[in-house]
């Protein structure tokens, strides 16, 4: 069988990666990487034993499928083009700025017959695939993501760049349209926002609350869910599911703390986590996500099966993502139309000149 012919546009930090990975996975045939920068393209195309290309379109009809690495502003035309000649894409996330272009990728992957997959990597984490069988019906979602400054992806803000990862697993997880989006966020370092909070609920009863930030000193990828069953806390970084299962006369509803003697009461504040809701904790072993993302691509292209993320998954995510940023701009700091609103909650601080010194009174 002759293997897929595949190229990675874009040579940055993530199209390097997928770069050396491609050329690792036997279904997949690396024949070029595309970048407009000279030192970057060859860098990487050296790493991983292929050839360098400066424009990508060069490569339309020598290839049968293509990773987009690029920066997201630029997704939208390269992807569109890709799908246009019938190539098979992989769109690192977000797949567009806006709602607008990711509805005309996906009908142009519909027309063409192409396979168009987001790169929503965080489906791959194999904690996902070791909580996800006690994930059913969630009541209440928490999502935690935050990291140091990069200096990547400052065409857009947290939520296209972290929040959106949160956003598409929720989305996984909870099968019923989103009917209202609140959200806050501020500007710290550059001009979109760096620290997003939002809330969405379900038409279902759910609610989702999700917390972002790329300026902060801790490293957190977590997730927290409350099910009809009992919690599931997932963290991203550690592979680890954290289980607590309520005891059966628990969920219920027939145990009664007001029946209990002060004994009972005092045996079960000690081992709470034991006995009456149990806990456990379970580490799946290590894989590469990215990896496993691109042999799900691999294995869509060969057999005609749908991707685990879709092209539709990638645009409901875009979607909401939209209506937090809408309401980010929206809201207000000083209780009146007129005044500050969006990421910059406050003005410029005024800088004093080093040439006026500050003098203490004698």
């Amino acid at each position: 069988m002759t293997l897929p012919r595949i190229a990675v546009v874009g040579a940055g930090h993530l199209g390097r990666f997928h770069a050396k990975l491609s050329a690792g996975i036997d279904q997949l045939d690396l024949v070029a990487v595309a970048d407009p920068s000279e030192s970057h393209r060859t860098a990487v195309a050296a790493e991983a034993s292929t050839r360098p290309v400066a424009d990508y379109r060069e490569l339309i009809g020598q290839i049968d499928a293509a990773v987009v690495a690029t920066p997201t502003v630029l997704h939208f035309e390269i992807v569109k083009q890709l799908l246009d000649a019938g190539v098979h894409v992989l769109c690192e996330k977000p797949l567009t700025p806006t709602l607008g272009e990711a509805n005309e990728l996906v009908a142009a992957a519909d027309a063409s017959g192409a396979v168009l997959q987001v790169g929503h990597v965080e489906r791959f984490n194999p904690a996902v695939g070791l909580a996800a069988p006690r994930l059913r019906d969630p009541r209440l979602i928490r999502t935690t993501r935050t990291s140091g400054y990069t200096f990547r992806s400052t065409d857009i803000g947290a939520v296209l760049d972290l929040m959106i990862h949160d956003i598409d697993l929720v989305l996984s997880l909870v099968h019923s349209p989103v009917v209202s989006v609140q959200a806050m966020g501020l500007s710290v370092l550059g001009d979109n926002e760096d620290m997003v909070t939002a809330q969405l609920t379900f038409e279902n009863g759910c609610v989702a609350q999700l917390n972002a930030s790329r300026v902060s000193f801790q490293l957190e990828r977590t997730m927290q869910a409350y099910t009809s069953h009992g919690y599931v806390g997932v963290d991203f970084n550690t592979r680890q599911a954290t289980f607590v299962e309520p005891r059966e006369d628990v969920l219920r509803r027939g145990f009664h703390v007001g029946s209990l003697t002060g004994d009972e009461k005092d045996h079960l504040k000690a081992n709470l986590f034991d006995e009456l809701l149990v806990k456990t904790t379970e580490e799946a072993p290590p894989i590469n996500a990215i990896e496993e993302e691109l042999k799900d691509f691999a294995h869509a292209i060969t057999t005609g099966s749908a991707p685990r993320v879709t092209g539709a998954d990638g645009r409901d995510a875009v979607g909401v993502a939209e209506q937090i940023l809408q309401k980010v701009e929206e809201h207000r700091w000083d209780g009146n139309a007129e005044g500050r609103h969006g990421a910059f909650a406050t003005p410029a601080m005024p800088v004093l000149p080093i040439e006026t010194p500050i003098r203490r009174a004698a």
